[in-house]
């Protein structure tokens, strides 16, 4: 995730889900595609050249890949895809490789913030579907890729769209009892199994603390960007999970 630095604060709303929503829970689901290996051959090609059979464009070329997406029960599209790939290729090459395959697409490259070194590329993208992001990185004599495509209609849809300029924060608690959230100096308390809350706050970074009865405090600190959503989550036995990147 791209890191923006921290603006001016401007007031913040904790907000309920009037659909009800519960995220993890009723309404959002992560699905994780597990990586393969390719067959020799493919592995060794010569060129690179994109595999009709991936969500996002990818090389037939790698030696890991895996898809990662974030879904909201009762709509199709995901609110994220993120695709990671390690292409054993130079760095030129895998940028030509997408530059030309997002363009196919329709994907409009975006200059402000750009990236562009010998060992490491960041881009930013306007794709059909809402914002994404390009990053390439030199990885043992091979290319890490990691490609994001976010889903405006979906986060509309799902309630979960930051205002502009903001990062979102949602919180719930799918425990079965109480559950607070300490973050940007307030607290707010979710009963078990009540609809999930969210919080606008500016690109930034948090620390936080979650607190449930009879259990140790939990706290992290979260680096929220522009644009961006997250869910913080109390699980049904009462632990605080990992933060999750919802879009």
């Amino acid at each position: 995730m791209r890191t923006v630095r921290s603006g001016a604060h401007t007031p913040a709303r904790w907000r309920a889900f009037a659909c009800g929503l519960v995220f993890l829970a009723s309404c959002l689901l992560a699905a994780t595609a597990s990586a393969w290996a390719p067959h020799v051959s493919v592995l060794f090609s010569a060129e690179l050249t994109p595999d009709p059979e991936t969500k996002l464009p990818a090389p037939t070329r790698y030696s890991y890949r895996g898809i990662h997406t974030t879904v909201v029960s009762g709509i199709e599209a995901p609110l994220r895809t993120r695709l990671e790939a390690t292409v054993p290729a130079d760095l030129g090459d895998v940028l030509a490789f997408y530059r030309t395959e997002l363009g196919k697409l329709g994907w409009q490259e975006q200059h402000d913030g750009a990236v562009i070194a010998t060992d490491r590329v960041q881009l930013a993208f306007a794709s059909p579907l809402g914002p994404a992001l390009l990053e390439l990185h030199r990885k043992e004599g091979s290319t890490a890729v990691e490609l994001v495509q976010k889903n405006s209609d979906t986060a509309t849809r799902a309630n979960v769209m930051p205002e502009p300029g903001q990062a979102k924060v949602v919180f719930s608690n799918i425990g079965e009892t109480d559950a607070a959230l300490t973050i940007d100096a307030r607290t707010i308390t979710r009963a078990g199994g009540a609809n999930a809350v969210a919080l606008d706050l500016p690109p930034g970074k948090y620390p936080y603390e979650v607190n449930v009865p009879g259990h140790a405090a939990h706290t992290n600190i979260l680096v929220i960007a522009a644009g961006d959503t997250w869910e913080l989550t109390v699980g049904r036995d009462g632990d605080a999970w990992s933060p999750l990147h919802l879009y």
